[in-house]
């Protein structure tokens, strides 16, 4: 969590920075976005870690393959409406996605804990269950290709976990959808940010400056399709990212409402890489995928009652190593 900035802070920050004043103003500028995050949140270093609850998997399929030592690895691919569904695609949007450059299309999973299990030859064997959402489950068992993908995706997340190597002629068992015992996963809670008001533009409690806002060339415009079912219009909005090469530090999103007059209307969710907003009664709704997945317990909310905007400071989380 950023710190105050105070006298002794800024002369630390002109030591490390020496005379590029263009650094500096960029550090200065992100730790005072962090600090207010921080402040709307409402967040105390001493106070609870994140919520979790238990969700029971129910068993969809399950496929065997082998690791590098040649020993039998059982999938267990399990369901639950408590995980979030992906980006609502056809096939023919996933292979054009799947061909592109970079590939940029997230699959929420829930990798649990290996298991040793007896397969029906009575030789032991490792079992893993991987959680999905439930109507995305039962897309893929309407397509091959979507299910061909996942299972890509389940592999790749295994490895990456638990630092295994496994083969990719796998196979899909007929006459059992699961093996061994299906354990509880423990699914952290979805971030609802306390949305904080402002009575004027003019009085911007993010304590920056109209120069130490990100420039209009950061901003990136974004297009997402309406969750199906939701009759109400989606808002204007844009992501603006800094520094804009590389790997940004944090993401600002800013979403017109207009008409909308308090922040009583509104209901907001942030995922590690969605923003899902609606205006009640059936006024917007929103529900669009982030670029870079962003740290939800640090991030904050404000909406400015004079020009009718949400504002979304997120901080973006490290790349992993």
């Amino acid at each position: 969590m950023a710190a105050p900035m105070t006298d002794s802070s800024l002369l630390n920050l002109q030591k490390e920075f020496g005379e590029n004043e263009e650094a500096m103003d960029e550090e200065i500028m992100y730790r005072k976005l962090l600090m207010q995050a921080s402040e709307m949140q409402g967040l105390d270093p001493n106070g609870p870690a994140p919520t979790y609850h238990k969700v029971k998997p129910v068993p969809g399929f399950c496929i065997k393959t082998k690791n590098d030592k040649k020993e039998k690895v059982f999938i267990n691919v399990c369901t639950s409406s408590e995980l979030p569904a992906p980006l609502d695609i056809t096939e023919e949007e996933l292979v054009k996605i799947l061909d592109s450059d970079e590939p940029n299309y997230r699959v929420p999973l829930s990798i649990g804990e290996g298991h040793a299990e007896m397969d029906k030859h009575g030789k032991g064997c490792s079992a893993y269950d991987v959680l999905i959402n439930t109507s995305f489950y039962e897309k893929v068992q309407k397509s091959n290709l979507f299910k061909g993908f996942l299972i890509s995706v389940i592999l790749e997340g295994l490895e990456s976990k638990y630092q295994i190597l496994l083969e990719r002629n796998w196979v899909q068992l007929k006459n059992r959808k699961s093996l061994g015992t299906l354990a509880e996963h423990n699914i952290r809670a979805k971030s609802k940010p306390r949305i904080l008001e402002m009575e004027s533009a003019s009085g911007d409690s993010l304590g920056i400056s109209a120069q130490e806002k990100p420039k209009a060339s950061l901003i990136t415009e974004v297009e997402s399709p309406q969750e199906a079912g939701s009759t109400a219009p989606e808002p204007a909005y844009t992501i603006m990212r800094e520094p804009v090469e590389g790997h940004p530090e944090f993401l600002v999103v800013e979403i017109k409402l207009p008409g909308v007059r308090t922040t009583k209307t509104l209901s907001l969710d942030l995922g590690e890489d969605r923003v899902l907003l609606h205006a009640h009664p059936n006024r917007y709704h929103l529900d669009i995928y982030l670029p870079f997945d962003v740290d939800t317990d640090e991030s904050g909310a404000q909406f400015n009652k004079d020009n009718k905007v949400l504002t979304l400071t997120l901080p973006v989380l490290p790349l992993s190593v």
